[in-house]
């Protein structure tokens, strides 16, 4: 009351759940977002934003492509959005070895044959707090509530970092659903800021609209983002020398072009003058 300030403990954390909500809708979710922080709402590390995405329209295969593309770039989507070490071992764990192996070898042509392997032949769909849910890319909210939840973004209110967030998680569902089929094979780089905005373009997060997404996706990865390797950036270089070299010499013949064609009229107009005297005799 009055100038006193009240200090917030976990009497005051609170889980803000959105409504369902669509992509023309996420300027107002960062206005949301904006309120919250003018507020005076924080999040710490213990927070999480986690993000849900329809997974009505995804068959078998689509699902397996999901968990495969995740499992390929899980190492670098980690190192990007800087997951706390402790929400990775409690909250939001990487993909199951034996799941991501069992599900690539039987290859499930149903949902149901998907859910068999992510509850290991017994069911814990009707759970709500069922252990495997505490993964980076969470089946069970598909097998429980129909969505595919997302949980490995650190806590923000941040609006710029929630709108890239939003569009990170339906651009990898989009690849997911539209490809025949997608690799579990990790992806190794020894530039991973190059390697991880190639396949940001290749998810579709190229242009101005995701600018944005492209610039907190990659603020935390090392790297070059132009080269693949200081081979190519060199290559680069000197083929960048040598066009300015080619273009010098070009300016400098045209010059020299020019200076004798100034001389060689020169010449005439002395030889042909613009009149001529005679003396009679």
């Amino acid at each position: 009351m009055g100038n006193r300030k009240q200090i917030a403990d976990r009497e005051y954390s609170v889980e803000l759940v959105s409504p369902i909500c669509k992509y023309e809708d996420i300027e107002k979710i960062q206005e949301m977002v904006r309120k919250l922080r003018e507020a005076g709402a924080f999040s710490n590390k213990s927070c999480g934003i986690h993000i849900h995405i329809n997974a009505a329209p995804f068959e078998a295969y689509q699902l397996r492509n999901l968990v495969n593309i995740v499992a390929a770039k899980e190492n670098m989507i980690y190192k990007a959005l800087q997951v706390d070490s402790d929400r990775e071992r409690r909250y939001c764990k990487k993909i199951d070895t034996d799941f991501l192996e069992k599900l690539n070898k039987q290859k499930p042509k149903t949902k149901s044959g998907i859910q068999k392997l992510w509850y290991k032949g017994s069911d814990g769909s009707h759970q709500h707090y069922h252990d495997s849910r505490y993964h980076c890319l969470n089946l069970h909210s598909v097998f429980q509530k129909g969505t595919i939840e997302f949980r490995a973004f650190n806590g923000s209110l941040h609006a710029g970092k929630m709108k890239a967030y939003l569009q990170f998680c339906m651009a990898i569902t989009a690849q997911a659903y539209n490809q025949r089929s997608a690799s579990p094979i990790k992806t190794v780089s020894e530039n991973e800021k190059y390697t991880f905005r190639v396949w940001l373009l290749r998810l579709g997060l190229i242009g101005d609209e995701f600018k944005t997404a492209r610039k907190h996706l990659l603020d935390h990865l090392e790297g070059n983002i132009a080269w693949k390797s200081p081979e190519q950036a060199e290559a680069q270089k000197e083929r960048l020398r040598k066009k300015r070299e080619v273009e010098l010499s070009d300016s400098q013949e045209e010059t020299i072009e020019t200076q004798n064609n100034d001389m060689a009229i020169d010449e005439q107009e002395e030889e042909s003058p613009a009149f001529t005297m005679s003396m009679n005799q």
